[in-house]
């Protein structure tokens, strides 16, 4: 009789089985990492858009489903903001189904205003789930040059 030597395990026959046990965590860390690489978008935190011009600062946000009565803007100091929430609840009913959907949220978004805004005069209109925020100048700036004197 010969004794047979046992055969060699490689370490890469070791790692195999490892590896296909945590296959299906690596592949939920790639789909997390890809969804933040790409960007949330969140329900919580609106899209919005800022434009200064001559005339002063456009705002617009979004809010899909949403009423302009869920919506509150306020402003302290330079500080604008807008917040508001969301409730939304669907029923349906079919011959071998029920379906219950609900989704709640709120937000608020905030943006410092430049000082030669007139506060008062600011106007917000809501049309389609679309808010749009006008925020005019109160007139002209005055620029001037300060002249540098000599400390001596």
């Amino acid at each position: 009789m010969t004794a047979q030597t046992p055969a060699k395990t490689t370490q890469s026959e070791v790692q195999r089985p490892a590896l296909d046990l945590l296959a299906p965590l690596h592949r939920e860390f790639d789909r997390v990492l890809s969804r933040l690489e790409s960007g949330w978008n969140m329900p919580d935190v609106p899209r919005m858009d800022v434009r200064d011009n001559d005339e002063g600062v456009e705002i617009t946000i979004e809010l899909p489903g949403m009423d302009r009565k869920d919506v509150s803007i306020s402003i302290e100091d330079d500080i604008l903001t807008i917040a508001g929430e969301k409730k939304s609840e669907t029923e349906r009913y079919g011959p071998d189904y029920r379906l219950s959907e609900r989704s709640f949220g709120s937000f608020s978004r905030s943006i410092r205003l430049p000082r030669s805004v007139a506060s008062d005069k600011i106007e917000a209109t809501m049309h389609n789930g679309v808010l749009r925020v006008n925020a005019p100048r109160a007139g002209q700036t005055q620029k001037s040059t300060i002249e540098i004197r000599s400390a001596n």
